[in-house]
C-alpha cells in the first residue's frame, strides 16, 4: 500500500493531473479522525487514505460481492424460490416469504438499495445452491481480485470473525462491480418498486445511501452497518468528467464527513483538472 510522503501542496496536484500511479500521488492524510479506515480516489489515482489495509467488518458493502457474483452467474430474469433459509435471516429484511418466486433483478434490486438480506440470501442460495457453497465463491473471487485482506463467511455481512475486508480491497470490489451496467444502474436509483413474479405482492425498495438525490453527482454505491463495523460507505461522485471514489469504514457521522471529503476532493480537481468548474 502506498506510503504517505509531506510533499508540496502543488506537487500533489501537478502528480495527480498527469495521473502518476496511485503509489507517487498519495498525500499527508488530511481526514485522519473520520473513520477508523477510509480510502479515497480521484480519476483513479489514491489521493488520501487513512489505515487503508486494515481488516475491518464490511457490513452490507458484503452484498457488493454477491451481487456481482449473481450478475456474473445467473440471469437477471431467472425466477428464484425463495428458501425457508432466505426467510430466516435478521436484520434488514423486505418481509420475503419460502416459496415466493422473485426474478434475479428484483431480488438485486433489493439486496442494493433496501440492503436486505432475505433477497440477499436468496441470490447466495440460486447461484451457489446454498449459502455455504456460495461463500466458497465469494472468497475464490476475491482471490482473483487480488483482494489481500478479505475473506467472508456470509453472503449478506453479518458480524464474525473471519469475516473482513479492509478500505482498499472494498475500493477494488465496488470497481469491479460498477463495471457491470444493471449493478450501476440499480446503486444510482433512489427507490424503486418489485413485485413477486405473481404480481401478488409488491415491494418499495429505499436507498439506504442517502448521499443519492442529495449530493450533487453521486451515482452510487453501498451502505453498511452493523454494531462490530460500526457506520460503513462507499460512494461514487462524478462531476465534470471527474470521479471521485470514497470508502469509509466504522465511519464517525459518515454523512457529514462524506459530504466534506467529496467536497475537498473536487475542489482538488478543480484546480488541477482542465474544464472543471469550481462549485460557487
Amino acid at each position: 500500500m502506498a506510503m504517505f510522503f509531506r510533499l508540496p501542496f502543488f506537487t500533489i496536484l501537478f502528480l495527480i493531473c498527469f495521473a502518476v500511479p496511485a503509489s507517487a500521488v498519495a498525500a499527508a492524510d488530511p481526514f485522519p479522525r473520520v473513520a477508523t479506515s477510509y480510502f479515497l480516489k480521484i480519476q483513479g489515482n489514491t489521493v488520501w487514505s487513512h489505515n487503508p489495509d486494515k481488516r475491518l467488518a464490511p457490513a452490507s458493502l458484503t452484498k457488493i460481492m454477491t451481487a456481482l457474483l449473481t450478475l456474473e452467474h445467473g440471469g437477471l430474469d431467472d425466477v428464484v424460490t425463495v428458501s425457508r433459509n432466505a426467510t430466516a435471516e435478521t436484520g434488514t429484511r423486505i418481509g420475503l416469504r419460502a416459496g415466493y418466486k422473485m426474478r434475479v433483478r428484483d431480488l438485486l434490486a433489493a439486496a442494493l438499495l433496501q440492503s436486505a438480506n432475505d433477497a440477499c440470501h436468496a441470490l447466495a442460495d440460486h447461484v451457489g445452491k446454498d449459502e455455504k457453497r456460495f461463500v466458497v465463491l465469494m472468497n475464490a473471487r476475491s482471490k482473483e481480485l487480488g483482494l489481500r485482506d478479505t475473506r467472508f463467511s456470509n453472503a449478506c455481512g453479518h458480524d464474525h470473525p473471519r469475516h473482513y475486508s479492509s478500505a482498499h480491497d472494498l475500493a477494488i470490489l465496488a470497481e469491479t462491480a460498477l463495471k457491470d451496467p444493471t449493478f450501476q444502474r440499480l446503486v444510482s436509483l433512489e427507490q424503486l418498486d418489485v413485485q413477486t413474479v405473481n404480481g401478488k405482492r409488491t415491494f418499495h425498495l429505499r436507498n439506504k445511501n442517502e448521499l443519492i438525490g442529495r449530493y450533487q453527482g453521486v451515482v452510487g454505491v453501498k451502505t453498511g452497518y452493523t454494531e462490530k463495523a460500526g457506520r460503513c460507505l462507499i460512494a461514487l461522485a462524478e462531476r465534470d468528467g471527474v470521479q471521485v471514489l470514497l470508502v469509509l469504514l466504522h465511519a464517525r457521522n459518515r454523512w457529514k464527513n462524506a459530504d466534506a471529503m467529496l467536497d475537498r476532493a473536487f475542489s482538488l480537481a478543480a484546480e488541477t483538472v482542465p474544464g472543471v468548474e469550481p462549485e460557487k
